[in-house]
């Protein structure tokens, strides 16, 4: 027995990192499971390899009707919605001085909008079947890198929108909770601090202030609390943001090498 045995489950931005990750766990526990994803070769590729439990569809989120798009979709492939998982992000470097409109309105479109009116769009299946969403954001949603401006400010909008649904929808059986992650080694974060000048062997050469436990956290890491909390075992809990990183976030301060310990 699964503990998502019978379920179906929508992931977004699920062909690679952590959604992937998500869908493969969903998918051992007994789900079937929508991919969606920005590149159709890298879906069908996926889903071949996942079998017929799963399927793919493509949709850029930004375009506001790719939402109803994307439900119709799910609905007509697997009759029914059980579980919905917001992990597709815009992840772009700005900064204040290299922040236009136009790329703010892309970040919040795919962070916030998306997430926002796919749980509106699932909210009768959810309600029937006192169904879950978990939403996927960021320690940057506290403050942010400096070239992270736009994507930290979409991060705590998404915040606040799980704590404000997690209040309001459990009243209709439906169950909203979030995680901000710390830092993940994902494939495209491995690529990215490539691009920045680090070797390939960057992520060995990472001291315990970085990643006290000595190893990076990995997609399936973060996937496993994604089942936990599309499972029917984290009832009745709604609203919960919690942080899963490795060291606390808030008003951490490291033990500087030659401190010493007060009495």
């Amino acid at each position: 027995m699964g503990r998502l045995d019978g379920k179906i489950i929508l992931i977004t931005g699920a062909t690679s990192g952590i959604g992937e990750a998500a869908a493969r766990m969903c998918l051992q526990e007994g789900a079937k499971v929508m991919i969606h994803g920005l590149h159709v070769e890298e879906g069908q590729a996926l889903v071949k390899e996942l079998g017929p439990n799963s399927a793919f569809h493509q949709e850029d989120l930004q375009d506001p009707a790719s939402i109803e798009r994307l439900m119709t979709a799910t609905i007509a492939q697997f009759g029914d919605l059980h579980g919905l998982v917001n992990n597709a992000a815009f992840i772009v470097r700005s900064n204040l001085d290299s922040t236009n409109i136009d790329l703010f309105d892309q970040v919040m479109a795919v962070n916030v909008r998306a997430p926002l009116f796919l749980i509106k769009a699932a909210r009768p299946y959810l309600r029937q079947n006192q169904g879950s969403v978990v939403n996927i954001g960021s320690v940057n949603a506290y403050t942010g890198e400096p070239r992270l401006l736009p994507y930290a400010i979409s991060k705590g909008a998404l915040m606040t929108l799980s704590r404000n649904l997690g209040n309001v929808l459990p009243a209709e059986g439906i169950r909203v909770n979030h995680f901000n992650l710390g830092w993940v080694l994902t494939p495209n974060e491995y690529k990215y601090k490539l691009a920045d000048g680090l070797p390939p062997d960057w992520p060995e050469r990472l001291d315990k202030d970085e990643i006290p436990s000595g190893k990076m956290t990995s997609p399936e890491d973060i996937a496993k609390h994604i089942v936990f909390w599309l499972s029917d075992e984290s009832r009745p809990i709604s609203g919960t943001v919690m942080e899963l990183n490795q060291y606390p976030v808030i008003a951490r301060i490291p033990l500087k090498e030659g401190d010493h310990e007060s009495t």
